[in-house]
């Protein structure tokens, strides 16, 4: 049942309507949805009595297609500041407009929220694990006391939206007695009909079984991208890691949904122009990932990742279809230009190599609200508190300026094609920043995830944490 938790002062939201849709109701899929035979996860039949969910693949018809984009050559300002629009949210995980400019929110203990510029209210609380707790603002406990990284987590509206009303959803449950004996855990994904009296009653599996682990690397995050393709990132479910007496190579499997991107239709299932990867899932995009828990667009389509990396060495990546982007290869060595040496590993734009930033969700900011933000990807920061701006370069253009502190990743061991210069700003001035999304308006919002018992500093969380912010220039 819906129930409105809480009323909000708007805080500048009220322009969300403005959002434009990137699809068409020009109809291309097939409905059906399909099986693979073989793989450790299904698809199931979705029934579409109701609602037609096919869309247009068609990035020109994206509004933020822009394939002649050129990055921005200046450093960013980092004078910036930040309003509180929504407090004393229980580990927020993502944000997702929709076309007609709704904002959903979703938070880790299991709830879907609607903000419409002056309540929240939920309106599906999908079954996660049961210890996808949060603490208190001002309560001491670590991490463990607070649960694991699980719980409910990416989101995605569909295009159409609201004539589909869906949101859809990615959250880890244990896994059912008569198949691991109830000792597992996977990831679901499916969708909510929240125009329902009850959505939480509407609910459609559209992947189950995806390999997931109670406590760490399920990766997660959902999205429709340019061409109204469903985006999901999952992570290799901690399938090697010794501490946990696991050594299984998932991520290296292309069977395996662990630790790949995966591009699908919005029934879930593989689009025909997916690589061809042999012996792989058709769902899969691309393998070798270890927590990807980010993922946006290049203004010509091309997506990108965010991924936490072993010993530091956290990564961002752009997708090639079917590439390996090495794990687990590299195990727990980290991954450096030894690791890539002599391989047919995809390079990244960057690594991290010896600095943790512990990347989650990101976006690609293409607003003018912080204009000097505009074609840089932004990135949030969980241990290192901050937001991270990524400016994404062709190696053979003109560089970007790493002046006011920047950082250039351009070693001959990554990628050839794109090179990088970050920069850091709000640093532990908001804790733990979980996601970064852009507003219908070209806004800029930030969550933050200062209740799930991780924060550095006496300080996080404090009183009115967890906090949806709006960032504006200083």
């Amino acid at each position: 049942m819906r129930c409105n938790r809480r009323s909000f002062l708007a805080a500048g939201l009220g322009g969300l309507a403005g959002l434009a849709g990137c699809s068409s109701p020009d109809q291309s899929d097939d409905p059906t949805s399909t099986t693979t035979a073989g793989t450790q996860t299904t698809v199931t039949t979705v029934d579409q009595d109701e609602y037609d969910l096919s869309v247009r693949h068609d990035v020109e018809s994206w509004s933020e297609y822009a394939p002649d984009w050129s990055p921005p050559v200046d450093a960013p300002t980092l004078d910036v500041t930040t309003e509180t629009v929504i407090e004393g949210l229980e580990i927020p995980w993502d944000l997702a407009f929709a076309p007609n400019g709704d904002l959903f929110i979703s938070e880790r203990v299991g709830r879907i929220s609607r903000y419409d510029s002056a309540n929240l209210e939920t309106v599906a609380a999908p079954d996660v694990i049961d210890h996808a707790d949060s603490i208190a603002p001002g309560e001491e406990g670590g991490w463990w006391d607070a649960g694991s990284e699980g719980g409910l987590m990416g989101l995605a509206v569909h295009p159409n939206y609201p004539d589909v009303p869906l949101v859809y959803a990615i959250y880890t449950r244990e896994d059912e007695p008569a198949v691991s004996g109830g000792d597992d855990f996977v990831n679901r994904v499916s969708y909510f009909d929240v125009s329902a009296d009850d959505p939480g009653e509407t609910e459609t599996v559209v992947i189950d079984d995806i390999p997931g682990n109670e406590i760490i690397h399920n990766g997660a995050r959902l999205a429709f991208g340019p061409e109204n393709y469903l985006w999901v990132t999952t992570g290799d479910a901690a399938s090697i890691n010794p501490d946990l007496g696991t050594d299984q190579r998932l991520p290296q499997d292309p069977s395996s949904l662990a630790g790949k991107v995966l591009r699908l239709k919005p029934d879930g299932s593989a689009p025909e122009d997916n690589p061809d990867i042999a012996g792989g899932d058709p769902r899969v995009y691309t393998y070798g990932h270890r927590n990807p828990q980010g993922i946006s667009f290049l203004p010509d389509g091309t997506p990108v990742v965010t991924e936490h990396g072993p010993n530091q060495h956290d990564e961002v990546n752009v997708l090639e279809p079917g590439g390996n982007y090495g794990w687990d290869v590299e195990g727990e060595r980290g991954r450096t230009g030894d690791t890539y040496a002599g391989t047919d590993f995809e390079r990244p734009v960057v690594n991290t190599t010896n600095e943790t930033w512990a990347p989650p969700g990101c976006v690609f900011y293409t607003g003018d609200e912080v204009p000097s933000w505009s074609n840089r990807l932004l990135v949030g920061g969980l241990v290192s508190q901050r937001i991270n701006i990524v400016t994404v370069y062709p190696t053979d253009g003109e560089a970007a300026s790493a002046d006011d502190g920047g950082t250039r990743y351009d070693a001959d061991w990554m990628n050839s094609d794109y090179s990088a210069v970050h920069h850091a700003v709000l640093e532990d001035e908001l804790g733990r920043v979980r996601h970064v999304e852009q507003g219908p308006d070209g806004s800029l919002y930030a969550v933050t995830s200062n209740r799930d018992g991780r924060a550095q500093g006496a300080q996080f969380p404090r009183d009115g944490d967890d906090r949806l912010v709006r960032i504006t220039p200083a």
